[in-house]
């Protein structure tokens, strides 16, 4: 059975409100509005706990106590049960304009902060009220970059909830059985725990006629026969805090000739970009690690490797033959946490595998957090 009994300490949701303190400070602001909607904006649960469910916005100064204002008022009950750390209120008719009415109380100065991905309406109805808005997501994203030593035990926690899922997967992956009871089966496996559903996106087709090569948002209502493979990318949370796992599974059946040297340029890519990953190391020698892709003739089709751990955070990378960076100016740095995950592909797109995990760099190396086994896998018993 998983534990899921973790709990940040006071200590960490103080080294969370300084944190917010200095971003504050360096933008010449002393009121932020931390927003978020449908389960969307990392910093309202950073900062309070409450885990964004219709719409959430916190009133945050440098000289007041923060106010949470949630959304719907059926909403408030259990918020208030959850967040110590503000007060909650129910947002009224109009969240933002609640959070107005705050600003106004706490005399405010014309000029606020704002976080997370607040719509344009909620932003002419602050300018409307005489406020100048600054954007503080570059500073708030590059401020959770670097993981505490917390935050990666709760990582790791879902990092355990994801590999629970791929194990139910893997026992379930059988011929007949469809990729909408194969979800059903990934949820099962950790939703008893405590887990929550981040992203299950799979596919599956058959090895000696290819036409799917990467993990699919929505399941189809194919179901499986023997020789097919599924490819899958799992990230149960806990408390908001997801593992993410991927791997390639045969199905009752020995991977094909294609899928066995496939999965060994992702496999052998893998491990030479987790060999360099360290403090310090670039993204130019990431892509350059990843080169044995292009070496075999082949190509990706997902990122290569991406930051994870409160947000899909920078460094975003891809391959030499499909450059789709972002962030690429970031560095490696000890304490930050990615998910390394070549998806090599053949050049028409007709086929293709997946392997990698989340892992955290230190400063010698990366640590694993995930500890399902790693290669080719099969459902067969």
């Amino acid at each position: 059975m998983i534990d899921t009994d973790l709990r940040f300490t006071d200590a960490e949701w103080q080294r969370r409100a300084r944190v917010l303190r200095e971003i504050a400070e360096a933008h010449d602001v002393a009121h932020v509005l931390l927003y978020g909607a449908d389960r969307s904006g990392t910093s309202v649960p950073w900062l309070t706990g409450w885990p964004v469910t219709r719409e959430a916005l916190v009133v945050w100064s440098t000289d007041d106590e923060p106010v949470l204002f949630v959304q719907f008022r059926n909403h408030v009950p259990q918020a208030s049960s959850m967040v110590d750390r503000a007060e909650v209120r129910w947002g009224g008719s109009c969240t933002v304009q609640s959070a107005v009415d705050e600003l106004e109380r706490r005399r405010a100065g014309r000029r606020v902060g704002v976080i997370g991905p607040l719509s344009y309406t909620s932003y002419r109805i602050l300018v409307a009220a005489g406020y100048e808005v600054t954007s503080l997501d570059a500073a708030y994203v590059d401020a959770r970059l670097i993981k505490s030593a917390e935050e990666i035990r709760f990582l790791s926690r879902g990092a355990e909830l994801s590999d629970a899922g791929l194990a139910g997967l893997i026992d379930a992956a059988h011929p007949g059985v469809s990729e909408r009871e194969l979800i059903n089966s990934i949820e099962r496996a950790y939703v008893p725990n405590g887990g929550g559903t981040h992203i299950h996106y799979l596919m599956s087709t058959p090895m000696s006629r290819p036409s799917r090569c990467v993990p699919a948002q929505r399941p189809s209502k194919r179901r499986l026969e023997r020789g097919d493979v599924v490819v899958t990318e799992i990230s149960a949370d806990y408390q908001g805090y997801a593992g993410q796992v991927l791997r390639t599974i045969t199905v009752d059946s020995e991977p094909t000739a294609q899928y066995a040297e496939m999965h060994e340029v992702a496999q052998v890519t893998f491990e030479r970009i987790c060999a360099v990953l360290r403090d310090g190391t670039t993204a130019e020698e990431v892509i350059e690690a990843a080169s044995s892709i292009e070496a075999a003739g082949l190509t990706i089709c997902d990122d290569l490797v991406h930051g994870y751990g409160g947000g899909y955070l920078p460094p975003i990378l891809g391959s030499r033959s499909q450059p789709h960076h972002q962030g690429s100016h970031v560095g490696f740095a000890a304490g930050m946490t990615v998910v390394v995950q070549p998806n090599v592909v053949t050049a028409d797109g007709q086929a293709g595998v997946q392997t990698g995990e989340l892992v955290h760099v230190t400063s010698t190396g990366v640590e694993r957090l995930h500890s399902a086994p790693r290669g080719i896998l099969s459902s067969a018993h």
